[in-house]
């Protein structure tokens, strides 16, 4: 028989099955209404009972109703649930009503006159008979084991996707875990320290994947950047990768004889197509969870969202590569009628949701997100808001609609935080200067119930036609008075670099503007709970770093035997200038302060700069500056991370923990030689903790 025909009646039948109460309908599972799909197609291509093929006719005639009977019982297939759903089936689509012992009396009457095709006499299959049709045996079994596959794989790929689901809330048990246990067990965390648990955290949770690349951005090609996660997440995203290619490939086996598709190749093809469909459908709302600003995960587990971006992006891979698969499947199953099938909402808005998928997957690759983000941002967000259109479109009549609900309660619930947040924040009026080193100081008055978050960041909207769409993270530190939290803004591309301009126009270079925060996000480290809390910062990665330390100077009593050490590497003295009151005012605490001025012969990078000071570089005057900040120790030239985190695990009295934002070789150096101390001859705990998040 023609494979047309073939696909033509098992999709129709299948579409129906999933269906069965329209748009919206949830998902069916077939288990235990298997043997009504097997003996329905069955009983259709064997016999007939009625002049024209309707279920009104076959519901309504006993003969017909015995022959299901007859079919179900083979096998023992005649289960409650099986028994009910055909009477269902003839009230909905026959608008027939059967009795509820039907299939006893059918299954009575069945034995006592079913008759085989050889007992009928002159019997053909397209004229209808009078008695109940009794199935060859060996047919049955066909029929049976091959719905058995066909259908059976739908539930199969329910819970195979489920299981992909349960491996991340495993994850993520893992580390809500070994991060609560920091806060809530700090002293028996500090004795961790034995061969094992050094081990795990040495050459598995704390490394990256491979030495000192795992901030730093990889280049392949000119146009293929990319970074490379940590090592604990490249293991977590390879037996991903693993597991998701074990469960699209296992129990896709071919029925000897199979009644249902024409040969071994269709069938097959159509197991995987169905199998990828559903598995990439049930990863959408995981995906939308976690590139959101309000996933509760990060809260619950302490995963940061740059983490949280980096499973994000390749879970949306693996979705999209299935996506593929199941889309170049079907346009191959049905190649012979591609155009009148294509024309079919479902399919067509499949086709739609594909194509925008692929479009998300070419605009999203670092070389465009690094160069172009806002228009990465914009097309970002229309494709993804179009690839959930059209899943919700394709999958509504197939019983799957009820996968995609979630995701779009996700994104809504995050919009809508979001939204709130902005608005509770309000849209004052900020101060921003345009400082030495290219650096934007944005003061935003903030509301009395705002509380900020140590090491945390906030994005920030400015309100202009032209860009206030757009939001950008920043870490922030709050004033004395806690009246203003202060942003200090490296000017780069985009929004900064627009403010540069408008900047430096202006008299002093300060202007005001509306601006909308929205935050705060992130939390502190667990780096309060070590004996020695060295924090180290590069360049503008100081307002995290110094928050945070500052915070937990503040909360610490006058007797307590905690080291606390800020390390500061700038390029230059100017660079001081834009950070100048706040090294002031640790002067008051007990943190040992040390800043390396890595080029100190240079004082202003730009003519911008120079006008800033109101002197020329050579000018500035750096015992003036040294002076005044006496309680912070400088040192000149290129610091030795090696031996800065060497001699600071060493003349800490007990456990160490090293904290640092800046550029990525430095922030990559640390932990490369944090990881080399564990295990260190007098067995103290070390600890890493980057607050550097890489999310563009």
């Amino acid at each position: 028989m023609n494979f047309i025909y073939y696909y033509l009646v098992t999709a129709i039948l299948a579409a129906v099955a999933s269906a069965e109460e329209g748009p919206g309908a949830p998902y069916t599972r077939y288990g235990p209404i298997l043997g009504f799909y097997a003996c329905n197609l069955e009983i259709r291509r064997s016999v007939s009972f009625c002049k024209k093929l309707n279920y009104t006719c076959l519901c309504s005639s006993k003969n017909a109703l015995a022959t299901y009977a007859g079919c179900f019982a083979y096998g023992n297939r005649n289960n409650t649930a099986t028994v009910n759903y055909l009477a269902e089936y003839c009230e909905e689509y026959g608008n027939v009503t059967i009795s509820e012992n039907w299939f006893e009396e059918s299954y009575q009457y069945y034995l006592e006159n079913g008759k085989y095709a050889n007992e009928i006499s002159g019997f053909n299959k397209s004229v209808p008979i009078e008695v109940p049709f009794k199935l060859p045996d060996a047919q049955m079994e066909a029929y049976k084991e091959a719905y058995k596959q066909f259908l059976g794989n739908y539930d199969d790929s329910l819970y195979y996707a489920s299981s992909a689901l349960g491996y991340w809330l495993l994850i993520f048990i893992i580390c809500a875990i070994s991060h609560w246990s920091k806060f809530l067990f700090p002293g028996l965390t500090k004795k961790l320290t034995n061969g094992p648990i050094n081990a795990w955290r040495k050459y598995i949770s704390m490394p990256a994947t491979f030495k000192k690349k795992k901030t730093q951005e990889q280049v392949f090609l000119k146009i293929f950047d990319f970074l490379i996660p940590s090592r604990f997440e490249t293991i977590v995203i390879v037996i991903f990768y693993i597991f998701i290619l074990i469960i699209n490939c296992i129990n896709t086996e071919y029925v000897k004889n199979d009644p249902v598709f024409a040969d071994k190749y269709h069938a097959q093809m159509r197991y995987v197509s169905d199998r990828t469909g559903i598995i990439a459908t049930l990863m959408i709302p995981l995906i939308i969870l976690l590139g959101g600003r309000n996933n509760f995960l990060q809260w619950l587990t302490g995963i940061n969202y740059g983490t949280f971006m980096v499973y994000h992006r390749h879970i949306a891979r693996v979705m999209f590569i299935l996506v593929v698969i199941h889309s170049v499947g079907f346009t191959v199953l049905v190649k012979d009628c591609f155009a009148s099938i294509a024309a079919e909402t479902y399919f067509f808005w499949g086709i739609i949701a594909t194509i925008s998928g692929g479009l998300i997957w070419i605009q999203a690759m670092l070389f465009f997100r690094r160069r172009w983000y806002e228009i990465f941002l914009l097309i970002h967000i229309m494709m993804a808001a179009l690839f959930i259109a059209g899943t919700w479109i394709h999958v509504d009549e197939l019983g799957y609609i009820w996968f995609v609900y979630p995701a779009v309660a996700v994104w809504c619930f995050d919009r809508l935080v979001r939204i709130g947040r902005l608005i509770a924040f309000g849209f004052p009026k900020a101060e921003i200067t345009l400082l030495a080193n290219d650096t934007l100081k944005v003061v935003v008055p903030k509301p009395s119930y705002w509380k900020s978050i140590p090491g945390g960041h906030a994005f920030i909207h400015f309100v202009k036609p032209t860009y206030f769409w757009q939001s950008h993270p920043f870490t922030f530190v709050d004033t004395p008075d806690d009246k203003n939290i202060v942003l200090y803004c490296k000017v780069k591309g985009g929004v900064t670099h627009s403010l540069y301009q408008l900047l430096a126009k202006q008299p002093g270079q300060t202007t005001r503007m509306t601006v909308a925060v929205e935050g705060p996000y992130g939390e502190s480290t667990p780096a309060k709970y070590a004996d020695s809390a060295v924090f180290i910062a590069g360049g503008n990665g100081i307002p995290g770093i110094y928050s945070e330390v500052m915070d937990i100077a503040r909360r610490l009593p006058a007797d307590s035997s905690k080291v606390l050490k800020l390390i500061w590497v700038i390029r230059d003295y100017s660079s001081l200038t834009w950070f100048h009151e706040e090294l002031a005012a640790l002067k008051n605490t007990n943190i040992h302060t040390t800043l390396y001025v890595t080029r100190p012969e240079v004082s202003s990078s730009s003519d911008v700069d120079k006008k800033l000071e109101g002197k020329e570089s050579n000018d500035e005057d750096k015992e003036s500056i040294r002076s005044g900040l006496s309680h912070i120790e400088f040192k000149e030239g290129r610091p030795s991370i090696e031996s800065i985190v060497a001699d600071k695990v060493a003349e800490s009295s007990g456990s160490v923990a090293f904290v640092t934002c800046g550029h990525p070789v430095m922030v990559d150096e640390i932990r490369y030689y944090a990881c080399q101390q564990i295990g260190n001859a007098e067995n103290k705990r070390v600890d890493f903790y980057e607050q550097l998040q890489i999310w563009a």
